[in-house]
């Protein structure tokens, strides 16, 4: 089996490893394409995701990348929601000890998968399961959006705030999306019912002069905990699925406990739902560009570079 993997911050490199067998739930995908997040590159390059990945990972060499879609090839002999033949999206889990998805094969547990549903293409499959598992979580399980319910999305130009907004919409919520002005008109295009730049010295007054808000989803980054609190409505929710100011991050763990760091793992359960909604047309998943595998380097440049609204998808 061909796979993309890489040692002490070395560049990615192709290299052979042994197919494996599934047994009990495991299932074994032959993958058709592979969603980049940054997860991918921070779990080679810094931080606590690397560290995690090296201490309860699985054996080197590490493969980066969780989402993936492709088409079942064997299952363990206690597998009963797929079968050999089926198309299926799903996430891999380095907590598992399994390896990542840039590969021509996964090797995933049945819980961690779910079918395709027909109108949904592989690619824009393999796209999904992170930022789409991500933004079912916040939007419709932990907030429990109610119809009218008003959701300010800070970042929502990008993949998981660009899903998040049309989720609100689906879900008859009202979207509020924060981003730069050179996006303003995309996010305007998904269905947002206001849209904020906040590059403009009022773009705080706009939000207050909107709120009380449901729910507060920072898909961005560097947002203080507090004031995304004070926007809240009794009983609201700030979420934050990213976080580069630790202190930030920390708010999560202190009363009024209001705040929330969100880990979108993909589920069986969160992958049918999501997937569903976007197989309906209701969700459109955001790609800006197919590369092929050999090209994951290039792709997790072009990621880093934070200027891109959409995903970038790898193709073995």
């Amino acid at each position: 089996m061909a796979q993309k993997s890489w040692a002490r911050g070395e560049p990615l490199a192709l290299i052979d490893l042994p197919t494996p067998r599934p047994r009990g739930r495991e299932v074994l995908v032959q993958v058709r394409a592979i969603g980049v997040n940054p997860v991918d590159w921070k779990m080679r390059n810094r931080g606590p995701l690397r560290l995690a990945a090296r201490l309860i990972g699985p054996p080197l060499p590490f493969v980066p990348g969780v989402d993936f879609s492709g088409i079942v090839e064997a299952v363990g002999e206690q597998v009963t929601l797929v079968q050999p033949g089926d198309s299926v999206l799903g996430g891999t889990d380095f907590s598992r000890r399994q390896r990542g998805s840039y590969a021509e094969q996964v090797l995933v547990q049945e819980d961690q998968i779910a079918l395709v549903p027909d109108g949904l293409d592989l690619v824009a499959a393999g796209a999904l399961p992170v930022i789409g598992a991500t933004a079912w979580l916040c939007v419709a399980e932990h907030n429990r959006l109610h119809p009218g319910g008003k959701v300010l999305i800070l970042g929502a130009s990008g993949g998981v705030g660009q899903v998040a907004v049309q989720l609100v919409k689906h879900l008859q919520g009202v979207a509020v999306g924060v981003c730069s002005g050179k996006n303003v008109a995309l996010v305007r295009a998904l269905g947002a019912d206001h849209v904020i730049d906040y590059q403009q010295n009022d773009a705080h007054d706009r939000m207050r002069a909107l709120a009380p808000f449901r729910l507060v989803l920072d898909c961005a980054g560097g947002y203080s905990a507090a004031r995304c609190r004070a926007l809240l409505e009794p009983g609201g929710l700030h979420q934050m699925i990213t976080s580069e100011a630790p202190g930030e991050a920390l708010q999560a763990f202190f009363p009024p406990f209001s705040s929330r760091l969100v880990l979108g793992r993909p589920t069986h359960t969160r992958l049918r739902a999501i997937a569903a909604v976007a197989a309906s047309g209701a969700i459109r998943i955001p790609i800006s560009e197919t590369l092929p595998l050999p090209d994951a380097e290039r792709a997790h440049q072009l990621s880093q570079g934070g200027r891109l609204t959409g995903k970038l998808v790898l193709l073995p």
